[in-house]
Formats: structure tokens, C-alpha cells, sequence
């Protein structure tokens, strides 16, 4: 019969702590790989775009709060797109992020809605200034925002497509 001092066991903890470790890890990146190639987060530019839109979902929403609750009646049909503006970057933040093939086809559809939004509305506070008392974020053309919302909409359609025609290649 063996008897042991105490230290095979701490050094068999730990061991099957290392185990324990690894065995996670190998979830994780079986995890990721099953998840949906839809999904924008796994690649950098993707990561990136769906950081992108975080942010300007995050500034869209503390800038149309102060101005429904203290500015609203000051103007109106400004505030009111800037409370759309946030919904749609807000919208196309979580798709990005759910990555399913119908979230893909609605993120698309919110690129191609903020895009035309952008445009309509960024024409119109030149040629119809009196609807736009204050700036919305999209005013402009998104000259608040560094003109940020005019190009983000078409860099994710770019991106979005980028991502189909991948899953579509892989299913060849």
C-alpha cells in the first residue's frame, strides 16, 4: 500500500484545474464556430462596424432624450427623427450582434432606410430649414455626428454584403 504525503493530490488539482480550463476553452471555440456566420462580430471589421453603430445608438439616444424631455416643444418634427435615427441605430447595432440570417436581412433593411434618411433628411434641412429649428442627427447630412451617419449606412450595406456572398460561398 502507497501513501502519499498530501502533495500528489494538490498536484493532481491543479492539474485537473488545467483540464477544467482547456475543457472550456475547447466550449468556447466550439461555441463560436457553431454560432451563425450572419453574425458581424466575428471578424474585425465587423467588429468594428458593430462598434461603430453601438456608439452613435448610445450618443443618438443621450441626445434625443434631452431633447424630448426638455427641448420637445421647441421642435418637434427635429426631435421626433432623431428619436427614429436612434431606433434604427439601435436596431442595427442588435442585428449585427444576433448575426441570424433574418437578423442580417432586417440590418440590411435598416442600412438602406438610415441611408435614404440621411440623404432625404440632410437635403432637406438645406432646402426646408424652417422644419429644422434644431438639428436632428441626421441634419445636415450627419454634420454633428462628423458626418459620421452619411457614410456609415453605405460602409454596412458594403459589409453586409461582404458577409452574403461569404455564406453564400460556403454553401456553396
Amino acid at each position: 500500500m502507497h501513501m502519499t504525503d498530501g502533495r500528489d493530490a494538490e498536484h493532481e488539482a491543479p492539474r485537473s484545474a488545467r483540464e477544467a480550463r482547456a475543457a472550456e476553452r475547447a466550449e468556447r471555440r466550439a461555441a463560436r464556430a457553431a454560432r451563425s456566420p450572419y453574425s458581424a462580430i466575428h471578424t474585425g471589421p465587423g467588429r468594428f462596424l458593430t462598434a461603430v453603430y453601438g456608439i452613435l445608438a448610445f450618443a443618438a439616444i443621450g441626445r434625443v432624450s434631452y431633447q424630448l424631455l426638455l427641448k420637445f416643444d421647441e421642435a418637434p418634427f427635429a426631435y421626433t427623427l432623431s428619436a427614429l435615427s436612434a431606433a434604427v441605430y439601435i436596431l442595427a447595432t442588435v442585428c449585427l450582434v444576433i448575426g441570424s440570417r433574418a437578423s442580417h436581412h432586417i440590418a440590411v433593411a435598416a442600412c438602406v432606410f438610415e441611408g435614404i434618411g440621411v440623404l432625404v433628411i440632410g437635403t432637406l434641412s438645406f432646402t426646408h430649414p424652417e422644419y429644422f429649428a434644431h438639428d436632428s442627427v441626421w441634419s445636415a447630412f450627419g454634420v454633428g455626428y462628423g458626418f459620421v451617419p452619411l457614410v456609415l449606412p453605405f460602409i454596412g450595406l458594403w459589409w453586409l454584403r461582404r458577409v452574403q456572398r461569404s455564406v453564400e460561398a460556403q454553401r456553396g
